[in-house]
């Protein structure tokens, strides 16, 4: 059984056929854009950050092929992975722009090869588990946008289509976005709805309550996903879901890989730390950069200097050799901190405008390389009121007894604002990850081409829904697999002798062609030999791979071989 998804968009607000094979999935790129635009854009471009690309449409084409080649080297599957792309207009305004949005065009459930019964699978993981191809459509639908750089669209902000991680103030990694996207595609979501109902319409299956599984079954997805105070999303009711969407902090990801991965990959939690004065002594919740140098141990130390004026044209020069602070506001996060850096900041701290708590600070600019982060309007507010009264002192550093981005049990933390984010809530990693991490709701600028241990979480998670690997796409994991390069021919032949039985696979991982070899590599006789071909297709059919007229002329191709003394 299976149901058509609406494709599942995951928007990032600053806020002819390709194909690719590769050592484990084979990654096909379905390009539909018209002729002249998009990935076919003839406008010139020098080559740039390895991209060897002439072309605006090229370079943007070749940064996709360098996606798919990085997830194609984690997963394996036996069934093309097709990613119907274009690159073409996405909303935008000078201020804000729809970057990309990727999901998958169908999920499965109860198909042959499904880990969980009842359980809704992405395209993609649903084909690579069942061995075959299940709908004739494409997997993933992915759009990223063309206009950006463009005036009226994010104006100052450009893509960079370097393959090097090198974007440069004003530019945004177009690899690390289709990276982020793609990822959405092959599982990275869950499909519990997250936005509220028409209330004008009844409430059913196409119009659900927020929290509702999609079509009432749990997602592959769905079963990691865990309220570290309320329990497992499974058998939660709707409003219990949806309760715990918004229990910040507290919704985590208890996958096994991912746990094993969280001490390997994340570091200590980043944090500010008011030593005096006493009426506003202690540890602020803190958003931290995706740009400059992240906070270490033992961090810095420091009187705070506040400079009223923004940033945003210079920094008063008594901030130099003591840690900024300056209110969030007019211009962009790295136009304050570089020029805090320029006029001697050791630190910067941004005191958020609006209340709530505080999130990152995005941007990118390779010269910032002194650390920055944001506490919430009441923190800064409190700290000001202090400052008319004498000196604040606060420590800039990482709690090494605290992962940040993980909860006591080591659980990787998930995306929960406190206000519902229907493109991004319980599906990304917490902003508090550190180092930041792709699959977080948005992309900072120190992210590198990766989704592995040590740097990248992703890969993990992807082995915890169900993208298991198997080099030799035999349908059986590579840590039970007796035999690690099953090559499963259409049919048998023994001897020369075509059986006309199609070759099939043990659940121990070796073919019925593997087991007949070894049958004729150890004969002694050709009795022994045509005795060991009869165990082997006694075997096949009484697991239910073969007919007994089958198993019988197995016997008979055996016999006619001669293979033995």
């Amino acid at each position: 059984m299976k149901k058509t998804l609406s494709v599942l968009i995951c928007f990032f607000a600053l806020s002819l056929m390709a194909t690719y094979a590769f050592a484990g999935a084979d990654i096909v790129i379905v390009n539909v854009n018209a002729p002249g635009v998009g990935f076919n854009d003839p406008t010139p471009a020098a080559p740039i950050g390895g991209n060897a690309g002439t072309t605006r449409g090229q370079q943007a084409l070749n940064v996709f092929t360098r996606a798919t080649q990085i997830w194609a080297q984690s997963l394996d599957s036996g069934v093309q992975v097709r990613v119907e792309a274009s690159f073409e207009p996405r909303p935008c305004t000078t201020t804000s722009a729809v970057l990309g949005s990727a999901g998958a065009k169908q999920a499965e459930i109860d198909f042959a090869g499904a880990e969980f019964p009842n359980t809704w699978y992405p395209e993609a993981l649903a084909n690579k588990r069942a061995g075959i191809r299940l709908n004739p459509d494409n997997d993933i639908r992915a759009r990223f946008n063309s206009d950006l750089g463009k005036p009226g669209c994010l104006d100052g902000t450009t893509w960079y289509f370097g393959l090097d991680d090198q974007e440069a103030t004003g530019q945004i990694d177009l690899l690390a976005v289709v990276l982020h996207e793609i990822g959405h595609g092959l599982g990275f979501a869950t499909f519990v709805n997250k936005s509220a109902p028409d209330p004008s319409l009844p409430i059913d299956e196409d119009n659900p309550n927020i929290g509702h599984e999609f079509f009432a079954s749990p997602d592959v997805y769905e079963r990691y996903v865990s309220d570290d105070v309320t329990g497992s999303w499974l058998g939660m009711t709707d409003d219990q879901r949806a309760a715990s969407m918004v229990n910040d902090q507290h919704l985590v990801w208890v996958g096994s890989h991912v746990h094993a991965a969280v001490p390997q990959v994340l570091s200590g939690t980043p944090r500010v730390t008011v030593n005096s004065p006493a009426a506003i002594a202690g540890s602020k919740p803190i958003g931290t950069a995706g740009f400059g140098s992240p906070l270490t141990s033992p961090g810095i130390t420091s009187n705070l200097v506040y400079d009223p004026s923004l940033g945003c044209v210079s920094v008063t020069p008594a901030v130099s050799g003591k840690i900024a602070m300056i209110d969030r506001g007019t211009c962009t996060f790295v136009v304050k901190v570089k020029n805090a850096q320029n006029a001697g900041a050791l630190a910067v701290i941004i005191a958020d405008n609006a209340p709530g708590a505080p999130a990152g600070l995005g941007g990118a600019d390779p010269t910032i390389t002194i650390p920055s982060v944001r506490i919430s309007q009441a923190d800064g507010a409190a700290i000001k009121g202090q400052l008319g009264l004498g000196p604040v002192n606060v420590t800039m550093d990482t709690d090494l007894t605290h992962i940040a981005g993980a909860n006591a049990a080591l659980d990787a933390k998930l995306y929960a604002p406190t206000v519902i984010a229907p493109g991004s809530t319980a599906s990304h990693w917490d902003v508090s990850e550190t180092p930041n991490q792709l699959m977080e709701p948005f992309i900072n600028g120190d992210l590198i081409a990766t989704v592995k241990v040590p740097k990248d979480l992703s890969e993990s998670l992807m082995r915890d829904i169900g993208w298991y690997p198997d080099a030799d796409t035999d349908l059986v994991p590579d840590d039970s697999d007796a035999c690690a390069n099953s090559a499963v021919g259409t049919t048998i032949s023994i001897g020369g002798i075509s059986s006309g039985v199609p070759d099939k696979v043990f659940s121990n991982g070796c073919s019925m062609t593997q087991r007949i070899d070894e049958c004729a590599a150890g004969a002694t006789t050709r009795g022994g030999f045509n005795s060991c071909v009869a165990h082997v297709g006694d075997d096949a059919k009484n697991a239910g791979m073969i007919s007994s007229a089958q198993k019988d002329a197995l016997q008979s191709a055996a016999a006619r071989a001669k293979i033995g003394k």
